[in-house]
């Protein structure tokens, strides 16, 4: 609950890929004296820009963001290692009478963030035997049996992201219970405004198959080619990006580039459907419309939503 007449401490643009949380997540930031947290996972990689739609400086437009370009690309992501990077960020704003802007569409890193949420311990003999699963059987094999333990983790994560298939069936196998039941209830450790981009379905498809034309008009090949030669190939975490996972799959000799972008296209789309699906089931989510025929009221709707948690 918010004390009268203080704004919310964090504030968080969620939703999902292409809605438009980027260019939200700096005029908020603009308006409200504060910096942008960087809360996309793949985002976190160095190198990784035109395939992650990372923003330009300029389109930054002088706002500082934070926790972008930190990891290399043969770095497994975390998401408790991100949670304390991200509250080491917003607790060094807090402490400066700043405001966090908490922006992307990865579900997981936005909770891991601002709510109370404990992550599990690992144990290496089952990591193993699972990741040699993997390797031996696939994705989908493991991601069925995810499925059949955990219904709700099978839906939130992609059949192809075989790292977290493995971690979510990890965890149920160390701890009995099904890897969703891990997660707490809506239990924020931060008073925080989450503001949910909200486009129909249809503009959303038609601006992603849009992005991926223009990444490939922007080079994104050519970067992953690059980024071929720093280990990509070998990184567990940034290989499975999309994008870079069909790019690399052309370059190997595996589909046709023309092939390589349509299966973006259509991967990213179910992508978006599990980014929504994801944040729809948190109530605390106010959502706005992103519409293009909406665009222009976007930024003043937010920041009524700032004032009234204000005033509230």
């Amino acid at each position: 609950m918010n004390t009268a007449g203080h704004p919310p401490r964090v504030i968080a643009v969620v939703g999902p890929t292409a809605a438009g949380k980027s260019d939200l997540g700096v005029a908020l930031a603009r308006h409200l004296d504060g910096e942008v947290v960087n809360a996309d996972s793949m985002q976190l990689y160095r190198g990784m820009d035109i395939g992650t739609a990372k923003l330009t400086e300029d389109e930054r437009q002088g706002v500082p963001h934070r926790l972008l370009d930190i990891w290399d690309v043969t770095q497994t992501a975390s998401v408790a290692e991100y949670q304390r990077l991200a509250r080491a960020e917003m607790d060094r704003l807090l402490a400066k009478g700043r405001t966090p802007v908490l922006v992307g569409g990865s579900g997981l890193y936005i909770r891991g963030a601002i709510d109370a949420l404990e992550f599990p311990g690992t144990d290496p003999a089952v990591r193993a035997r699972l990741e040699a699963e993997l390797e031996e059987r696939g994705s989908g094999v493991l991601h069925a049996r995810l499925a059949d333990a955990d219904p709700e983790a099978a839906r939130a994560i992609l059949p192809s992201n075989g790292r977290r298939v493995v971690r979510a069936l990890e965890v149920i196998e160390i701890t009995g219970r099904p890897f969703t039941a891990n997660l707490p209830g809506h239990e924020a450790v931060y008073d925080t405004l989450q503001i949910g981009v909200d486009v129909e379905r249809p503009e959303l498809d038609q601006r992603i198959a849009l992005r991926v034309d223009r990444m490939w008009d922007a080079g994104l090949v050519a970067e992953v080619r690059r980024l071929e030669n720093e280990g990509l190939r070998s990184g567990r975490t940034a290989s499975r990006a999309l994008g870079y996972q069909q790019v690399l799959a052309a370059l190997a000799g595996e589909c046709a580039d023309e092939e390589a972008r349509a299966e973006t296209v259509r991967a990213t789309k179910r992508f978006a459907r599990r980014q929504d699906s994801w944040f729809r089931r948190d109530p605390r989510v106010h959502w706005l419309s992103g519409a293009a025929d909406h665009r222009g009221e976007l930024v003043a709707s937010a920041l009524t939503l700032v004032e009234r948690a204000v005033t509230a």
